[in-house]
């Protein structure tokens, strides 16, 4: 009888370890699987060299989001981003995503810029006003072969 109770109470032991070794997986990873603390909007530029998937998005220099998916619009020939920003920040329409270098040789992030609009973006919308990446290859050769 004493056997049994000792036997359960280490087999609940190991289970509340394994759990906890679990939640902190998910913590440290970042990874989001219970919960919608993040919606969804998108961004068009015309260049987006050098961003990656994973790349954060910031505000003021806080992050606040993540890049989730980068393709390319069939239709209009350009980059489509989607954002994964915190739930907690609001964006209005005429907010302005712009493709930042961190440092000189960085790597790529976008920076919004908030507008002032009343109307507020909703998950899913798209924010229409942005500036591509500085493609630094490309103004070296204008300059070197007389472009400028």
């Amino acid at each position: 009888m004493k056997k049994a109770s000792i036997e359960t109470a280490v087999g609940l032991f190991v289970l509340i370890g394994i759990l906890c070794v679990g939640y902190l997986t998910v913590k440290l990873g970042k990874m989001e699987i219970l919960g919608k603390d993040y919606y969804s909007v998108d961004a068009q530029f015309d260049s987006v060299t050098g961003l990656k998937v994973g790349a954060n998005v910031e505000m003021a220099g806080v992050p606040i989001g993540k890049v989730e998916a980068i393709a390319l619009d069939p239709e209009r020939q350009i980059a489509r981003v989607r954002l994964k920003i915190q739930s907690s920040v609001v964006l209005t329409d005429d907010t302005i995503a712009s493709v930042k270098t961190a440092g000189m040789i960085g790597d790529k992030y976008i920076k919004l810029s908030p507008g002032g609009s009343d109307l507020i973006l909703k998950a899913g919308d798209t924010i229409i006003e942005t500036e591509s990446a500085l493609d630094l290859e490309e103004l070296i050769s204008k300059y070197v072969f007389g472009g400028l």
